[in-house]
């Protein structure tokens, strides 16, 4: 039988296979869950990417300007492949697999990284606390960006010690996984926005632990430096070439300050936090509370308090290394060096980042204990995770080796007493239902009256007409078309650009359907242009909010087996 592996080796095929064999069982019945549930598109955000990913060939102007020019295209791209199989286009089922390999990979790559200081069964508890996350877990059978991101933070963060080792030890290998980590930042600049600020911080530590060695313009360092520099570039190009602004992605209509704009209630503070940096931190530490931890115990940032003392004490073990008596050192001279643990300090970068986002980056999180008492972005506390398993399993490891030291018939009980703990928190969040699905419940509650009967009116009507073209922003609910058995290609919307701006002109001579929002620019053109319209039926939400109003679905006067009233003296349909 393979021995597993002691602190600071690489962990043992075998302990690898279990974690990824682990992974892979809770992975699957999350998203047996979600499809008995149809819990794959609760996020309207989870519509939205499908839909991007989906326009990339089913589109008028089928291509990469179909990406759009806020969210970041490696989701997109990476759900392509899922999304061309029109079942799992229409289900949500498609992007779930490539959300789920993300998810197992996030295992492997935490639990790797714990074992190069924690014992097998302190990285195993930190693990457990990481995978068997309900949140994590319902969001890794959607299309949703967290479960990338985290995966990218993780193995960012695992190179990163990797990398600094093999430098110190002056190993060849340093360069190769110096192209490991580019390749990773990269991704991770191409998926979230907290991407650009993780590749520059990495890039600047690592520059400075060349410069220290007079190693700063090595010709692999510059290189690399350069082709991570380009993507970012490479997005503000593609901005400029395609929506002529390079910055339309941070002030374009479909921007964080623009959807900000239309959902604030008050005009002097839009949403808790808002310029204020110390409120931000608090509503971003609360989410990340009740994204990890259960109602019953989750009080006065108790995650987050336990977090900082297994960093204070992760600092005290390993930077008391010199301290250490000869024999002492030869125990550990497998383990990375007293100063590497301080690359897993990364994992703790979403915690700025989001305070100054919440406060001056028009990102608002609401949650439910606390004013405005709503759902919104509760999954961003997702982002501390990571950290939060990490630096729990250093305190178990630290009390593990206090117990097997002073009481060692306590060591296993201190293990079943934690893995118990892990699994009781983890039940209860499931009893209470995780946060972000409530969320995801709530978000489509209000879109879910829209998605159903406009649906039902447009495929009856294509029915009729199987060749009419409809005109319609597919953006605000991207779920009419597949709901209604359609495709983008069946339509002419906002992303068609020049067919959709000719069509705004003269709707009839265009299309033989048309939906219109109210206040939209369809419906401006219906009243500038209501030449051989028809109203067929309108529809009125009974929620309410900035995307909640009025539709109204006109076809023209020559449609085939509908009444119709005309424009000038519209009712509603019966």
């Amino acid at each position: 039988m393979t021995e597993l592996a002691p602190p600071g080796k690489t962990p043992s095929r075998r302990e690898q296979l279990v974690v990824l064999a682990a992974a892979l069982f809770a992975s699957i019945e999350a998203i047996l869950w979600s499809w008995r549930n149809q819990a794959f598109l609760l996020y309207g955000d989870a519509e939205a990417h499908i839909h991007i990913a989906r326009r990339l060939f089913d589109s008028n102007r089928p291509g990469l300007t179909q990406l759009g020019s806020v969210w970041l295209p490696l989701p997109h791209l990476l759900m392509l492949p899922f999304v061309a199989i029109d079942p799992w286009w229409r289900s949500g089922f498609g992007p779930a697999i490539p959300s789920a390999l993300c998810y197992i990979l996030a295992c492997l790559g935490l639990y790797k990284l714990a074992r190069k200081w924690l014992s097998p069964a302190a990285a195993a508890l930190g693990l457990a606390f990481f995978a068997l996350n309900p949140n994590l877990l319902y969001l890794q059978t959607t299309a949703m960006t967290e479960p990338l991101f985290l995966c990218e933070l993780i193995w960012c963060v695992l190179l990163l010690v990797e990398w600094y080792e093999c430098l110190r030890k002056g190993e060849r290998r340093a360069e190769r996984i110096l192209w490991a980590i580019v390749a990773v930042l990269i991704c991770a600049v191409y998926t979230r926005y907290d991407g650009w600020i993780l590749a520059f911080l990495a890039w600047a530590a690592m520059a400075v632990c060349l410069y220290r060695r007079g190693q700063l313009f090595r010709r692999n360092f510059v290189l690399a430096s350069i082709v991570l520099a380009l993507a970012p570039a490479g997005w503000m190009l593609y901005n400029a070439v395609v929506f002529q602004d390079w910055l339309d992605f941070m002030r374009g209509p479909y921007s964080a300050k623009a959807i900000e704009a239309r959902t604030a209630s008050s005009a002097v503070d839009p949403h808790p936090g808002w310029h204020n940096p110390w409120i931000a931190l608090k509503y971003f530490l609360k989410a990340a509370e009740m994204d990890s931890s259960a109602a019953l115990i989750n009080f006065n940032s108790l995650f987050f308090a336990t977090a900082l003392f297994c960093t204070g004490v992760a600092c005290l073990q390993y930077s008391a290394g010199a301290s250490h008596s000869p024999n002492q050192r030869q125990e550990m001279l497998g383990r990375p060096s007293d100063s590497a643990w301080l690359w897993t300090l990364f994992l703790w970068l979403p915690l700025p980042f989001y305070a100054y986002s919440v406060s001056y980056g028009s990102v608002p999180i609401f949650l439910p204990v606390w004013k405005p008492f709503s759902w919104y972005n509760t999954r961003y506390g997702m982002e501390m995770i990571p950290a939060f398993a990490f630096f729990a399993g250093c305190l178990f490891d630290g009390i593990l080796i206090s117990a097997a030291v002073n009481h060692p018939r306590l060591r296993r009980l201190a293990i079943a007493f934690f893995a118990l703990a892990i699994a009781a928190n983890a039940a209860e969040m499931l009893r209470e239902h995780p946060l972000t699905y409530v969320e995801a419940q709530k978000n489509t509650a209000a879109r879910g009256y829209y998605n159903a009967v406009i649906p039902a009116a447009l495929a009856h009507l294509h029915q009729l007409d199987p060749t009419g073209e409809i005109l319609m922003n597919t953006s605000m609910y991207p779920s009419l078309i597949p709901n209604a058995g359609l495709t983008y290609r069946q339509t002419i919307n906002e992303s068609d650009k020049q067919f959709y701006w000719a069509a705004l002109d003269y709707p009839a001579a265009h299309a033989s359907i048309i939906l219109a929002f109210a206040g939209d620019d369809i419906d401006k053109a219906v009243h500038a242009h209501p030449e051989h319209l028809r109203v067929y039926q309108r529809f009125h939400s009974p929620n309410q909010g900035w995307d909640q109003a009025d539709a109204t679905l006109y076809v023209t006067d020559t449609f085939p087996g509908v009444a119709t009233t005309p424009l000038s003296t519209a009712v509603p349909a019966r």
